[in-house]
């Protein structure tokens, strides 16, 4: 019997490095044929391959994993790849084949692995028409059809990944050409400039305070002010991070 054979489907280069590797833990004869970074990428590697199985992320650009997956159903075998808890409680309570929520939990990997082969021993793959329609209704109710932001953190280096939860993270801090990015536990040194990151976190969820600092919102435990100086104090780090006359407009009010 030939091995089972996929693609994956991401437009977080991070994000399919991430699955990929852990997809190779948790099923090693698994053989990945082909990579997507949209919707209509996806479409194409399952009409070039045939794959047994895709693993879709619901957000991407150009056409969404919704949307790949009304093109290939009957195909092959759909995974959903979300980042929303919601997303996926409903696909998996509606009869989806199954979903992953990011980044991939191993011991959740492990039980999709599980489903995915007794499926596959069925052959034909589920209808999906009704799944999608009510996934494309959370979608929207999410904001899917706004801008999508950064979720996820990559502090790892070399050949080792390791991925931070941006729901984790308190602040984020320039270091010349690096951001030290704090979670309660630990700092972490990404080489990454701090601008960047100011234009792809949440703005609501995570404030610019200075120049060089960001922090997130729900971690503001108190701000001090002594004359016209304002420094924010935190919930899960001891640190003190003061704000820049620029930014202390935002404090008016508290």
């Amino acid at each position: 019997m030939n091995p089972a054979t996929a693609i994956i489907a991401d437009d977080e280069r991070l994000m399919r490095e991430q699955l990929r590797l852990r997809l190779a833990e948790a099923w090693p004869e698994l053989a990945i044929v082909g990579e997507a970074k949209n919707g209509d990428e996806a479409v194409q590697l399952v009409a070039q391959h045939r794959p047994d199985l895709a693993f879709l992320d619901i957000r991407m650009p150009v056409k969404t994993g919704l949307e790949a997956a009304r093109e290939i159903a009957g195909q092959c075998h759909v995974v959903f790849v979300t980042a929303y808890d919601a997303h996926a409680v409903e696909a998996f309570e509606h009869g989806a084949t199954d979903y992953i929520l990011k980044p991939a939990d191993p011991q959740r990997l492990a039980v999709t692995v599980r489903r995915l082969k007794e499926r596959l021993a069925q052959r034909s793959a589920p209808d999906l028409g009704a799944v999608i329609g009510r996934l494309e209704e959370l979608a929207g109710s999410l904001g899917g059809n706004g801008r999508k932001h950064l979720q996820w953190i990559q502090t790892g280096l070399g050949q080792q990944i390791k991925v931070l939860p941006v729901s984790e993270v308190v602040f984020l801090q320039a270091q010349d050409k690096y951001t030290a990015v704090a979670t309660a536990k630990e700092i972490a040194l990404v080489r990454k400039p701090i601008r960047e990151f100011i234009d792809e976190l949440d703005p609501a969820l995570f404030w610019q305070i200075h120049r060089g600092t960001m922090v997130a919102v729900r971690e503001i435990a108190a701000v001090h002010r002594d004359g016209e100086r304002l420094t924010v104090l935190l919930r899960s780090r001891p640190e003190k991070l003061e704000v820049s006359r620029s930014y202390a407009g935002r404090f008016r009010q508290m």
